[in-house]
């Protein structure tokens, strides 16, 4: 089959692969219908993350039709299903806290290191273990499943974020970072209720789109300060959420924030240490919070989302590619080019 395949830093290859096959009874292949292009398979690209081995098939995001099923799987051949990024059990502690990205025997899909991981999803097919605890029926009511790729990802990481950030009716938000994951933050602060979004960025189409969203659009070599201050009466944000994975952008979002707030980390950090102090922390009283979003979790309300917002959701998708166009597609994304938003590979062509 074809897939796209990590081959060094800044660099990927659309290779034949084996096709995968069932190796226990939990587990069930499915035919890619749509995998997404994420910022997350960014880290390994640039090197910001090291480890991945040569080889391994990239990508976390997809939705598809089951094309075999173990005894256990709890699917059946036929069934379209949408898949979180990582597997879960679903019978651990965690997963029974709702922390399904931390289920004991969980995975992450698109990591394969020193021969032990889990191929990903950017591919003609992917083997998912676990399948009973990972994998979600596709809505019949959501006509675009790319829609569905979006829910089992971005679209429960902005959940995720407003809920850690405490996101409640009347609170004014900063979303720090107006890429897919942004945008989906600034919807799902609105949908717990969030009063006013103010989405920060400096690549003017994201500013636009974000605006579509809902959000007031504030350029970050701008005064995104003064915007917030008009909104709060001077005193800061209650809350904000951070989706870029910067010390920039953490910064950033704690210079917005009122005493007392909540600066919710939703990128992927990877710098030794923080951009706050202890003491700054401390003596402002915010709270900061951080993690891996447990997507399974969230995909019953984040399908419900999309099927709502199927047109809003929609405008976000600015790509839809072969994965023969995958190689130019991971330097036009990396680049932040103007006009680049969600990317979405069709394998079936």
């Amino acid at each position: 089959m074809k897939a796209v395949t990590f081959q060094a830093i800044e660099r990927v290859a659309v290779s034949e692969c084996p096709d995968p096959a069932l190796e226990g009874p939990r587990d069930a292949v499915v035919e890619v219908e749509a995998a997404g292009l994420c910022g997350s398979d960014l880290h390994p690209y640039f090197g910001r993350e090291r480890g991945i081995d040569p080889g391994t098939i990239l990508g976390h995001e997809l939705v598809g039709r089951v094309v075999a099923a173990g005894p256990d799987a709890g699917v059946r051949v036929g069934d379209r299903v949408v898949s979180p990024f990582t597997t879960s059990c679903g019978r651990c502690a965690p997963c029974r806290s709702g922390l399904t990205a931390r289920c004991v025997e969980g995975q992450l899909l698109g990591w394969v290191e020193n021969g032990v991981g889990l191929h990903g999803a950017q591919a003609e097919r992917i083997r998912i273990p676990l399948a009973d605890g990972t994998l979600v029926p596709l809505p019949e009511s959501l006509e675009d499943p790319a829609l569905a790729l979006l829910a089992g990802d971005i679209l429960s990481t902005g959940l995720f974020g407003a809920d850690a950030a405490r996101v409640e009716a009347g609170r004014v938000v900063v979303v720090v970072g107006c890429g897919p994951v942004g945008l989906m933050a600034i919807r799902a602060s609105l949908h717990r209720g969030a009063r006013a979004v103010v989405a920060v960025d400096r690549v003017e189409s994201r500013l636009a789109t974000a605006a579509t969203f809902g959000a007031e659009a504030a350029h970050l070599d701008g005064d995104p300060a003064a915007v917030v201050a008009r909104l709060t009466e001077g005193r800061g944000a209650d809350a904000a959420i951070e989706a870029v994975g910067s010390p920039g952008a953490t910064r950033t979002a704690a210079d917005l924030l009122r005493p007392g707030g909540v600066l919710s980390a939703v990128g992927v950090h990877t710098e030794p240490h923080l951009a706050l102090s202890p003491g700054e922390l401390y003596d402002r009283n915010l709270t900061y919070a951080a993690g891996r979003c447990p997507a399974r979790h969230f995909l019953p309300e984040t399908l419900d989302i999309a099927v709502r917002d199927a047109a809003l959701l929609s405008t976000m998708i600015t790509h839809r590619l072969p994965l023969a166009e995958a190689p130019e597609a991971y330097r036009a994304f990396g680049a932040h080019r103007e006009g680049w938003g969600k990317v979405v590979f069709l394998p079936g062509g």
